[in-house]
């Protein structure tokens, strides 16, 4: 597209995941030089890169058991299915929410009942207790959507209240706390994702965890070890196995070593990549809440979160307005998500889009999404970059309104 000579054009691709350190390339290519990618094999020799990085991520989010999955959506499911969750079972999750999410719980069979949001994108406590009681549901799928983490004392306090599991959806957050606690380790259950625009990059990829042995164990047979689960450095003893490894079906979802031997050393950057994230968010936040109509929420001092991308509400528009603001802002390099188009759009998607659920109204959560907006940040983001979008911004607002 052309652009006027004095239009700013932003100088950073706000998709842009960067690239892997260069211990993770020479990783890649001396796996790749022996073909053993496949994480399990009746040979010796090759660093077992899956099984320490199971290892190595339980020690980080200080959980006794890791296991590597093939995606995220696939950690979800197989945690599903691990929590015992049945076809026909009812589950709770977030109506703010990814296709992933609700798309795992189709995929075990269940069906999704959605929980409205609050005004600060977190998921609806008191809607929590109405949605269990009407529905009967025993499991609560939470997902942290795009980094922002509910009360877990609360979370933690209703769900022993109402009898339900909690699961938690930590793809959004990675090396985020509520206090001093690990997201993910509140519940039975935490499941991580280590897609290209999450906090470690391997394209695809998925990471469960949690204390339970059994669940544990399941984890590991679901996600498809064969009987060669002993290859396991994050893992519960061969009696607990021996009570699970003929009755559970092998789902081939295991993460590769590959996949694992990429992910290692950005697993071990994760403390530097949260604090320059969480610099870059500081900065572009501050300009954000200057420009008249845009609106950056105040977070919880208790959510020590890890921002790969900020939220905002877009207010003194209408629909189509802001739809051109979007799309004319998108245009000049400033990619902003929206998340109240009527239609499905690359990753963005509403409730209403999944129409495999059952109908259900959130008219809450609608109200909310109406004014949300959304936008990467690359760990690339300067303060120059963050001046650059608030002006493009600034000044795609200006047209939108005089027209």
């Amino acid at each position: 597209m052309n652009h006027p000579a004095e239009e700013t054009i932003l100088n950073v691709d706000l998709s842009d995941p960067g690239s892997l350190p260069q211990t993770a390339i020479d990783q890649a290519v001396s796996l790749m030089k022996t073909g053993r990618l496949h994480r399990y094999g009746e040979y010796s020799g090759t660093e077992p890169h899956a099984a320490l990085l199971e290892k190595e991520f339980a020690q980080y989010v200080d959980a006794k058991y890791a296991v590597g999955i093939n995606s995220g959506g696939c950690a979800i499911f197989i945690g599903l299915k691990v929590a015992g969750v049945e076809a026909g079972d009812s589950v709770l999750v977030n109506a703010f929410n990814l296709a992933p999410v609700p798309g795992a719980i189709h995929h075990a069979g269940a069906k999704a009942v959605l929980v409205e949001i609050e005004d600060d994108y977190r998921i609806d406590i008191n809607d929590i207790r109405e949605k269990a009681k009407q529905s009967g549901a025993k499991v609560l799928l939470l997902t942290h959507m795009r980094g922002h983490i509910a009360d877990m004392q609360e979370i933690s306090k209703v769900c022993d209240e109402l009898g339900l599991t909690l699961i938690e959806d930590c793809a959004h957050t990675m090396g985020a706390k509520w206090g001093d606690k690990f997201t993910g380790r509140f519940g039975a259950l935490g499941c991580f994702s280590t897609q290209t625009f999450k906090h470690i990059n391997s394209g695809e990829g998925g990471i469960l965890v949690t204390d339970d042995e059994d669940m544990a164990a399941k984890a590991i047979l679901y996600s498809g070890s064969y009987m060669l689960y002993g290859q396991h450095q994050s893992a519960p003893s061969e009696a607990v196995f021996e009570k699970w490894k003929k009755t559970i079906p092998n789902f081939s979802m295991r993460m590769s070593n590959l996949v694992a031997c990429i992910l290692r050393p950005q697993l071990a950057e994760m403390t530097q990549r949260g604090e320059r994230w969480n610099e870059a968010y500081a900065a572009l936040e501050q300009r954000l809440n200057d420009i008249t109509g845009v609106d950056v929420l105040p977070r919880e001092p208790k959510e020590k979160f890890v921002a790969s991308s900020i939220q905002f509400n877009i207010s003194g528009l209408d629909q189509q307005q802001i739809i051109k603001w979007v799309d004319q802002c998108t245009n000049r390099m400033v990619a902003i998500k929206w998340f109240g188009r009527s239609e499905p759009m690359g990753y963005t998607s509403l409730y209403q889009h999944w129409q495999y659920l059952n109908s259900q109204s959130l008219p809450k959560t609608e109200s909310i999404l109406e004014t949300t907006c959304d936008m990467r940040i690359p760990l690339s983001l300067t303060d120059d970059s963050c001046d650059q979008i608030a002006l493009v911004m600034k000044e795609e607002l200006k047209k939108v309104r005089r027209s």
